[in-house]
């Protein structure tokens, strides 16, 4: 556990080395932590599959603010760290409710650990969501209409947010590309955006999934804010400044822990941290 602490030290501490100056090599690495290049380097190869920087030869720099990661490539990214977001969510949905489900990987996951639900209406402008929900017996899945995009089966658009806008449901359920310290929700496609703003305004809770990449990590539109949600649920603390903003605007906090650190080195099914 010390040493599993030691690292994620080490890993947070890289991530804001590499935020401050753009780029930092191996050699510096290793010599600001005092660990060899080997350490250095599977601890950059690690944060580059999490999505948190980007590899680059000798070094590594930050990921883009413009472009978000490949859909396929997303997918696998923090992959555990989602199912268990995913199933600590799904756990606080009642069944015979409706929800808002919208675009990305950990909403994907989500509606798989919805399998044991009933009688739920979902509305979606996620074609995988809709994909994965449509076996539900008990379900009423409803798609939005609107422009597809291709890369990863969201739907965008005027037309999408004019359909979302004749509903009112209980839970809406959003992910999002980047949180600022400042408490701003980012994503990269305006277009998204809006189409997200649509669902927060038409849901009576509002619940984001981010898993602990997501902290930090810049895009360049603005979804939102923060204060806009009831409940986060993530894998880790978040950092400091943004706890704060949390506490302030009344967001409740769900972290969904690694088995080992949650106390069961098999299951992770028992309670959560959580904070209001």
């Amino acid at each position: 556990m010390e040493r599993f602490m030691i690292q994620r030290n080490r890993h947070d501490a890289i991530i804001a080395l590499v935020r401050r100056q753009g780029y930092a090599s191996i050699e510096q690495l290793a010599g600001d932590f005092g660990v060899t290049p080997q350490t250095i380097r599977r601890d950059l190869n690690l944060l580059a599959n999490e999505g948190r920087l980007r590899r680059v030869h000798g070094g590594a720099g930050l990921e883009s603010s413009t472009v978000n990661t490949a859909y396929q490539t997303r997918k696998t990214l923090n992959l555990a760290a989602k199912q268990r977001i995913a199933r600590l969510l799904a756990r606080q949905i009642p069944d015979n409710t409706s929800l808002f489900i919208n675009i990305g990987t950990t909403n994907e996951i989500f509606a798989e650990a919805l399998a044991d639900h009933h009688g739920l209406e979902v509305i979606t402008n996620n074609l995988n969501v809709a994909a994965i929900l449509q076996h539900q017996e008990d379900f009423n899945v409803i798609v939005a209409g609107g422009q597809v995009r291709s890369r990863d089966g969201g739907i965008i658009g005027e037309a999408t947010i004019d359909f979302i806008n004749q509903f009112k449901v209980d839970y809406g359920i959003i992910g999002i590309s980047g949180i600022d310290d400042d408490g701003s929700l980012l994503e990269f496609d305006y277009q998204e955006v809006r189409v997200a703003q649509a669902i927060i305004h038409n849901s009576r809770q509002v619940m984001l999934l981010a898993d602990h990449s997501k902290f930090h990590r810049n895009a360049v539109v603005r979804q939102g804010n923060i204060a806009q949600i009831d409940a986060l649920f993530t894998d880790r603390q978040p950092p400091e400044r943004l706890l704060q903003l949390i506490e302030a605007h009344d967001v409740a906090l769900h972290i969904a822990e690694e088995p080992a650190t949650a106390g069961s080195l098999e299951d992770d099914t028992g309670p959560a941290q959580q904070s209001r």
